[in-house]
C-alpha cells in the first residue's frame, strides 16, 4: 500500500522492451511511478521489495504467461488491481486469465491509448476505495472497542448508583437515559467520518441535522419523529463515504452523466448502511426519501405529494439550505437570504408549502433550554462536572457530545490531551441548578410520581 502524499505505482510486465518503453512513454504524463519487469519472475520480484498499486502484463511470455503471473500476484496481493494485455486470439487463455488471475480488465494488442489509460485509472480508483473501506472498518473496529470500554465504564456506574437508590424505577430511567446518550453518542462520532475526508464540511451535518429538528416541530411531528428526523439529519450524507474526494467537492449542477448517476446512488448506499440497525429503520427511510419532490420528480423512487413523508421534506429543505450556502448545490454560493428565496421558490414543487412554512420559523426559533454553564481550561476539569456543549477539535471534529458526564479516566486523558499537543481547548461546563442540583444528575423520581 502506497502512503496518500506518494504517486501511484504501475508495474508493466512484458517479455518485449519495446513495449514496456512505449507503455512507460504512455503514462509519463499521468505522473505515476512506473516499474518495468521482462518477466512474471521478475515481476513477482520487484511486487515483494516496492509498493505497487496496478500490475498490466502481456499474456503471452516465456517461462510464465499473464495467466499463471496474474494468478499468484491475486494470492499473495489481493488488492493489487490486476489488467491482461493479450495479443492474440486465444480466447480460452483469456478465460483462463480471467478466472485465475481474476483481472478486472483485459485489453487487446495493439491497444488504444485512451482506453489504457482509462482502465488504467478504473483500477486505481478500485484500490483507493479498498483502502478507504479498509481504513473506514479499523476505525470503526477502534470506535466499537472504545465504545465497549465506555459501556463497561458506564455500567459500572450504573451498579454503584443502585446502591444509592432505593427505587428501582429510578435506576431504570437514570439507565436508559445513559444508553440512550451512547447511542446518539455513536450517531454523532459515526456522522463525523465523512467531514474528516477531504472536501468535507466540520459541522456541516449537525447544522443540518438541527435545522431539520426544528422544522419537524414545527410541523407538530412528534418527539419520537424529531429524535428520527435529526439522526437522519446527522447521517443523511453517510452514502457518500466511498466517493472519491473531487465528486466530494463538486457542486451537483456541475456533474457529469456519470457523476450524476454514482451521486444519486447515494440515498440508496446510505439507506442499505443504516438497515441493519434495528433503532434506524425510520432514519434509513428517511435518508432513501430525502431527495424526493412533490412534484415526482424526485429521486430514487419518484414519489409525489402525500407519498413524500414530511419528515424527509423536513431533512431535503434542511440539507437544500446549507447546500446552496456551502456551494455543493452550485457553483454560485448563496447568502442566507438568498438560501432561503431558494427554498420559497420550491414550494409546491419540491416541497409542501405547510413545510416551508414550518422551515421559516425553525429559521427563527431559539434553543429552548439555555444552557447554565462556564467556560473553564482542561486543568479545571473535576469529576462530576457535566459538559454543557459540544467539545470540538480546532478542525470542527467532535468529541464529546454536550450532556456527557467527566470520570476521573476521562479528567485526565482530557488534560493529558490538551498538555501534549497544546492544544486550546474551549470547555464548557454546567452550572448547577437553582437548587443545588447538578444537570444531568436528577434525584430519584418517587414511586408513583409522574416522570417528567
Amino acid at each position: 500500500m502506497t502512503e496518500e502524499t506518494e504517486p501511484p505505482v504501475v508495474l508493466f510486465v512484458d517479455d518485449e522492451p519495446s513495449i514496456l518503453s512505449a507503455l512507460r512513454r504512455l503514462v509519463r504524463p499521468q505522473g505515476y511511478r512506473v516499474l518495468l519487469a521482462p518477466g512474471g519472475a521478475e515481476g513477482l520480484e520487484l511486487l515483494a521489495k516496492e509498493p505497487v498499486d496496478v500490475v498490466v502484463s502481456d499474456m503471452r511470455m516465456p517461462e510464465m504467461d499473464g495467466a499463471v503471473f496474474l494468478e499468484q500476484v491475486r494470492e499473495r496481493w489481493p488488492t493489487v488491481g490486476r489488467i491482461l494485455l493479450t495479443g492474440y486470439a486465444d480466447i480460452q487463455a483469456t478465460v483462463a486469465a480471467v478466472n485465475r488471475g481474476q483481472i478486472q480488465r483485459h485489453i487487446a494488442k495493439p491497444w488504444d491509448d485512451r482506453e489504457l489509460l482509462m482502465a488504467i485509472d478504473d483500477a486505481l480508483s478500485r484500490r483507493r476505495l479498498e483502502v478507504e473501506n479498509r481504513a473506514l472498518m479499523q476505525l470503526t473496529k477502534t470506535q466499537n472497542a472504545e465504545l465497549q470500554a465506555l459501556n463497561a465504564d458506564l455500567s459500572q456506574r450504573v451498579r454503584a448508583r443502585t446502591q444509592e437508590l432505593e427505587q428501582v424505577n429510578a435506576m431504570l430511567e437514570v439507565s436508559f437515559e445513559q444508553v440512550k446518550e451512547t447511542f446518539l453518542l455513536s450517531i454523532q462520532v459515526f456522522s463525523g467520518l465523512l467531514e474528516l475526508r477531504e472536501g468535507g464540511l466540520a459541522g456541516y451535518s449537525r447544522q443540518v441535522a438541527d435545522l431539520a429538528r426544528r422544522t419537524a416541530r414545527r410541523l407538530k411531528l412528534g418527539p419520537r419523529a424529531e429524535e428520527d428526523v435529526h439522526s437522519a439529519g446527522l447521517l443523511h450524507e453517510i452514502g457518500k463515504i466511498g466517493f472519491p474526494d473531487a465528486l466530494l467537492r463538486k457542486p451537483v449542477s456541475t456533474m457529469n452523466a456519470e457523476e450524476m448517476a454514482r451521486y444519486r446512488r447515494h440515498t440508496l448506499n446510505g439507506e442499505a448502511a443504516l438497515l441493519p440497525l434495528g433503532q434506524l429503520q425510520h432514519v434509513a427511510r428517511l435518508v432513501r426519501s430525502q431527495h424526493e419532490r412533490i412534484d415526482g420528480k424526485g429521486f430514487p423512487d419518484g414519489l409525489s405529494g402525500n407519498a413524500v413523508p414530511l419528515g424527509a421534506q423536513a431533512l431535503s429543505v434542511a440539507s437544500d439550505y446549507y447546500a446552496a450556502q456551502s456551494g455543493r448545490m452550485a457553483e454560485q454560493t448563496f447568502s442566507p437570504a438568498q438560501a432561503l428565496q431558494l427554498i420559497r421558490g420550491g414550494a409546491g414543487t419540491r416541497y409542501d408549502p405547510e413545510v416551508v412554512e414550518a422551515f421559516e420559523l425553525a429559521l427563527t426559533d431559539e434553543p429552548e433550554d439555555k444552557p447554565r454553564d462556564r467556560q473553564i481550561s482542561p486543568q479545571d476539569i473535576e469529576p462530576g462536572m457535566v459538559l454543557a456543549r459540544d467539545l470540538l477539535t480546532p478542525k470542527g471534529t467532535l468529541l464529546l457530545a454536550a450532556g456527557h458526564v467527566f470520570d476521573a479516566r476521562l479528567v485526565r486523558q482530557i488534560r493529558e490531551f490538551a498538555g501534549r499537543e497544546g492544544v486550546r481547548m474551549a470547555l464548557y461546563v454546567k452550572l448547577p441548578d437553582e437548587d443545588g442540583t447538578m444537570p444531568g444528575r436528577k434525584a430519584p423520581t418517587p414511586q408513583g410520581a409522574p416522570h417528567g
